[in-house]
C-alpha cells in the first residue's frame, strides 16, 4: 500500500544555506544566520536517521520563532529558492498515492514529520512527499507513541517497499465474497510492526473495503465479457496483474489482482462458475 520513491535530488542541507543567504537583506537575517549551523546539523541528522521521530528530536528553542519557519512553506516569495523546489516537488506525475497506493494523483505534499511540531523541516525536501487528501486527514500530526515510536512508513528510506507488503485474501462464497487484508509475513518482524501501525493509523483496511467491492464487481463484469468472447480468463488476468505492478507492487490494483491470481478456487469460479448478472 506504500510506494518506494527515489530520494529528492535537492541537497536538503545546502537548501538551509541558500535560504539563509536569501534572507541577508531581510528583517530575519540575524536570526537565521545565528541558527544556521544548528539548523543544518538537524537536517543532516534527519537524513542520517531516516526521518524517524524516535531518533529525530524536536527543537524547543525555536518555538518562539516558529512562524518564521512556517512562512517559508506557507507563503514562499516568488522566485525564492524553496518556492521553486516546492513547485518541482508538486509536479510529481504520480498516478497513485505513495502513502496508501490508492489510484489517483495525490494533490498535496505531506510533511513526514509534521510542520507544527518540526517547523525547521517544513521545506526540507527529504521531509516532503506527495500524499492524497484521505491519507493526510488520517495522518494529521501523528508520529508515534510510547509503544510504537514510529507509526508511518517513509517512502524515501524504507527500501523494502519495492516489494509487496500486504496480502489480500478473498474468501468464498465468490458470489458475495469477503476479504481480509494482512501484512505480508515475508517481512522482518520490525517491518511487520511498522507496516501494521501504518495500516492502522491511515485506516487502510476500511478504505480498501470500498475499493474492493467496486473492483470485484468490475472483475465479474470483465470476466463475463471475456467468457462471451472466448478469451483465456487466466492469461488475461495475469496480464492485468503484470500491468498493475507499475508504478508500484503496493498499488491497490496490484494487490487485488495478485490475490485473484493466487487463489485457485476463485480462478476456477471465474473460468467456469456461474457468474452473477450485474447491472
Amino acid at each position: 500500500m506504500v510506494m518506494y520513491l527515489p530520494s529528492p535530488q535537492t541537497d536538503s542541507e545546502q537548501l538551509v544555506d541558500d535560504i539563509v543567504v536569501e534572507r541577508q537583506n531581510g528583517p530575519n537575517a540575524a536570526y537565521f544566520t545565528g541558527i544556521s549551523p544548528a539548523w543544518r546539523a538537524r537536517v543532516a541528522d534527519y537524513i542520517a536517521q531516516g526521518g524517524s521521530p524516535a531518533a529525530v528530536p524536536i527543537w524547543p528553542q525555536i518555538e518562539p520563532r516558529k512562524t518564521s519557519f512556517l512562512t517559508l512553506y506557507l507563503s514562499p516569495a516568488d522566485g525564492s529558492v524553496q518556492g521553486e523546489i516546492l513547485k518541482v516537488m508538486r509536479k510529481h506525475g504520480l498516478s497513485v498515492c505513495p502513502a496508501c497506493g490508492e489510484p489517483g494523483a495525490p494533490n498535496t505534499l505531506d510533511h513526514y514529520l509534521p510542520k507544527t511540531h518540526y517547523p525547521h523541516f517544513c521545506v526540507t525536501p527529504h521531509n516532503l512527499f506527495p500524499m492524497c487528501d484521505a491519507c493526510q486527514k488520517e495522518k494529521d500530526t501523528k508520529t508515534g507513541d510510547a509503544q510504537t515510536p514510529r507509526f508511518f512508513l517513509h517512502p524515501y528510506y524504507d527500501a523494502f517497499l519495492v516489494h509487496q507488503i500486504l496480502d489480500l485474501t478473498i474468501q468464498a462464497p465468490f458470489e458475495t465474497p469477503t476479504f481480509t487484508l494482512n501484512v505480508s509475513q515475508a517481512l522482518e518482524p520490525d517491518q511487520i510492526t511498522l507496516v501494521t501501525a501504518h495500516v492502522r493509523e491511515l485506516a487502510l483496511a476500511e478504505r480498501y473495503g470500498h475499493f474492493f467491492r467496486n473492483q470485484y464487481r468490475r472483475l465479474i463484469r470483465l470476466v463475463t465479457k471475456m467468457r462471451e468472447n472466448h478469451q483465456d480468463v487466466r492469461a488475461t488476468l495475469a496480464t492485468f496483474t503484470f500491468a498493475a505492478a507499475d508504478p508500484s507492487p503496493n498499488s491497490w490494483d496490484h494487490i487485488f489482482y495478485t490475490s485473484v491470481m493466487s487463489n485457485p478456487p476463485l480462478l476456477a469460479y471465474l473460468e467456469a462458475g456461474g457468474l452473477p448478472t450485474l447491472p
